[in-house]
């Protein structure tokens, strides 16, 4: 696949899970679910490998490298989200998080001694100011109560878990490591440390059966999980941690025209001028990506 498309696939499926999460609240308690559904997108690539007769085993080593993956981009991170949205709207939490792009180029910087081209830093820049201005109402809005700074603060450690695991998985594909099986190891890794946190807080151990709960669930694990996962990481592996973070910059954007669509969002002269940055911060991020191949 060509960047440009491995960057939209990711882009363009986490835009709509924010809409299919919505069918999760209920019965089941948040992280559970988060439990669930990387425990079902785990099963999935496990089962894929097996038909495709693609190596599934591993030394101690590989696999202590796939726990902290796992630890970091599928469980700690997703708590911390889910926490942070008991205090603030998922909006405003959609902004906090486009800071992991920031974090993502910095730690490239720090890490790997990369530097960035000037498009690609522009065009991050140019694309968080548009992310910004679609969700001003909330921003602006904000009254930083006692509740909100604590949700702030989580948000903020999300997005620097989420950048290590980013920085952590581009440390480990470097070295040649196969992208699918390892995926697959990591996300039952993150699976299980989701279910221990359950099992600390005493948060009951249910399943909803209804068909909105498990389709939603199923896509959530084989498109949100499995494809979009995949996805993003053979790209960060080609272009690295930097460029390939950006598309946090471009799904709350697609989240919010899938919510256009389902849920009669109105966008305001401003949220228009945002999705313009956005799209601009695109075309900059990736155009200077193949300068700086060529």
């Amino acid at each position: 696949m060509s960047d440009w498309l491995l960057f939209l696939v990711p882009s363009l499926i986490w835009g709509t899970t924010w809409l299919t999460i919505k069918f999760q609240l209920g019965a089941v308690a948040p992280e559970l679910s988060v439990a669930y559904r990387f425990g079902l997108a785990s099963a999935m690539i496990f089962a894929w490998c097996v038909l495709r007769h693609i190596r599934i085993r591993f030394d101690a080593r590989s696999h202590a490298k796939f726990a902290i993956q796992g630890l970091l981009q599928y469980s700690l991170n997703y708590v911390l989200v889910y926490l942070a949205e008991g205090s603030l709207t998922s909006g405003l939490v959609a902004v906090v998080f486009v800071l992991m792009a920031v974090w993502n180029l910095a730690g490239a910087r720090l890490f790997f001694g990369r530097r960035q081209s000037a498009f690609i830093v522009f065009g991050a820049a140019v694309g968080m100011a548009g992310v910004t201005l679609v969700f001003w109402p909330e921003v602006s809005h904000l009254r930083v109560a006692a509740g909100e700074q604590r949700g702030i603060v989580l948000a903020v450690l999300a997005t620097l878990v989420s950048s290590a695991g980013n920085l952590w998985s581009e440390r480990m594909y470097s070295r040649e490591m196969a992208v699918v099986p390892s995926t697959a190891w990591a996300m039952l890794y993150g699976s299980l440390a989701v279910v221990a946190y359950c099992v600390w807080h005493r948060t009951p151990l249910v399943f909803d059966a209804s068909f909105h709960y498990v389709a939603s669930l199923t896509y959530l694990a084989l498109f949100g999980s499995v494809f979009a996962f995949i996805g993003y990481l053979t790209l960060l592996r080609r272009v690295g941690s930097g460029p390939a973070g950006y598309t946090v910059v471009v799904t709350p954007i697609l989240a919010m025209l899938t919510s256009t669509v389902f849920e009669g969002y109105r966008w305001s002269v401003p949220a228009l001028a945002g999705m313009a940055l956005v799209i601009a911060g695109n075309v900059l991020v990736l155009r200077g990506r193949g300068r700086a191949r060529a």
